[in-house]
């Protein structure tokens, strides 16, 4: 009698259920905790050579980069997003210009950007098309007299050339959008003597120790340091590629630092184990504030975080302090003294939506500290906006305080008199600040869409 094929093959009801299940634990069992920590030691070893071949500081490309680098070898960190190099959405962002770069690639002839991305791609988007684009734009922005620097370079081998046509199309709006920010050309110029071009290395690639000097170009190194998974993560002997990406959904609060101060204790330790151990290290970190920066080319607006704020000496009497709480609520308890505002907004989606009521009453708060209401009121010099983060709703409320209260020169204005007329192009180039001074600032949609409706909506 011969064997049935497998068409004839018939399953119970319940032998699919438990053969589904057995999937579902094999796959959870292979991207487990501990196969992502030793995946990212795999590729981390993989930048570290990079660097040697090179001679040139890592960069990471946050949030993923930085699981892939030691903060000790670690030389700064970019804001490169994939989805500005999305097929069909490419965009120049004014929201992350990253020209924080310029000076470590000027001072090291160039840098290496470090990133990875997840099962089949080759590398990010980021890599691939947003750094590009990026070093298009700026070479247009700072060699004006250079029209050879002008080309467009991405990989070959990843973008196709129709996209490559495309995204070269969108190259002179580009320019005029970072041109209509008003950045100063003479400060970026000194930082770099040449143009910049985007080189791509990946595992696949040779590596030959190199002290080469690009002589026409600073080469802006893009590392995808994890190697490419065709197929599932099942058949890979527990190696995960971009194993360092969405970690809310495995790292129980693990951030990079915390697990390159701790990476043998991590890595010896048991799956059921490390939730616990985890919690216990996050716990003891002690958290570094990033402190109170200030926005360039003001001298007096700072933004920082809650925990800034609530550090020994942390607030200022003379200062008018703007605290956006956590948590909603009532208008009646914002204001804690006269020169203090705490308005409870929430978090996330809820505290950007709710911005958009309570910049109205932010603003006059500010407006009734740092303009003089009488002739022996001479005003508030300085102004602190903090919240959880010091990265989002902080940014908003900015925002619009430089809109409303501060003239092209970063100087505090006299009064509502002073205002000139603002539309978006205005409320970016002053976004544009903030992204120069503070590279990581990260405002959401939500919040910079409260921020528009609230500017544009003002009676003139």
């Amino acid at each position: 009698m011969p064997f049935p094929t497998t068409s004839e093959l018939i399953f119970s009801d319940q032998a699919n259920h438990n053969f589904s299940k057995t999937l579902g634990e094999l796959k959870r069992s292979t991207l487990s905790i501990q196969n992502r920590l030793q995946s990212i030691e795999h590729d981390a070893t993989f930048a570290q050579r990079v660097a040697e071949a090179y001679g040139r500081p890592l960069i990471a490309n946050e949030r993923c980069g930085s699981w892939y680098i030691d903060p000790e070898l670690k030389g700064g960190s970019a804001y490169f997003k994939s989805t500005d190099g999305h097929t069909g959405v490419w965009k120049f962002s004014s929201r992350r210009l990253n020209l924080h770069l310029l000076e470590t690639i000027g001072k090291h002839d160039g840098c290496i950007i470090v990133d990875s991305t997840r099962r089949g791609k080759r590398m990010p988007d980021a890599l691939s098309k947003t750094i590009p684009i990026w070093c298009s734009v700026l070479n247009h922005y700072l060699f004006p007299a250079e029209p050879s620097c002008y080309e467009l370079y991405t990989p070959p081998q990843v973008v196709s050339n129709s996209e490559h046509a495309q995204i070269s199309a969108l190259l002179p709006s580009f320019v005029l959008a970072l041109q209509a920010l008003k950045i100063s050309l003479d400060n970026l110029r000194n930082q770099i003597s040449k143009p910049l071009r985007p080189i791509w290395v990946t595992p696949d690639s040779h590596l030959d120790p190199t002290s080469n000097i690009f002589g026409d170009f600073h080469p802006v190194i893009c590392c995808t340091v994890s190697r490419r998974v065709a197929g599932g993560e099942v058949s890979e002997g527990g190696y995960i590629q971009g194993a360092g990406d969405d970690t809310e959904n495995w790292a129980h609060g693990l951030t990079p630092s915390v697990f390159w101060a701790n990476k043998l204790h991590l890595l010896s330790t048991s799956e059921n184990e490390l939730p616990n151990v985890i919690e216990e290290l996050v716990a003891q970190s002690s958290s570094i504030s990033a402190g109170f920066r200030c926005v360039k080319p003001t001298w007096s607006l700072f933004v920082a975080t809650i925990a800034d704020i609530q550090a020994p000496g942390g607030t200022a009497s003379d200062a008018c302090t703007i605290i956006l709480q956590p948590r909603v609520t009532e208008q009646s308890k914002w204001q804690v003294s006269q020169t203090q505002l705490d308005p409870g907004l929430g978090l996330h989606k809820v505290g950007s939506r709710n911005l958009r009521l309570a910049l109205p009453v932010i603003l006059a708060f500010v407006e009734s500290l740092v303009w003089p209401q009488k002739e022996n009121n001479t005003g508030k010099s300085h102004i602190v906006i903090a919240c959880e983060s010091g990265k989002d709703l902080a940014i908003g409320v900015a925002v619009a305080v430089l809109c409303l209260c501060f003239n092209d020169h970063g100087e505090l204005l006299r009064g509502p008199h002073q205002r000139v007329a603002i539309d978006k192009s205005f409320i970016r180039s002053r976004l544009g600040w903030i992204s120069t001074s503070m590279p990581d600032a990260n405002p959401s949609r939500a919040t910079l869409q409260s921020v528009n409706s609230f500017l544009m909506d003002r009676p003139t």
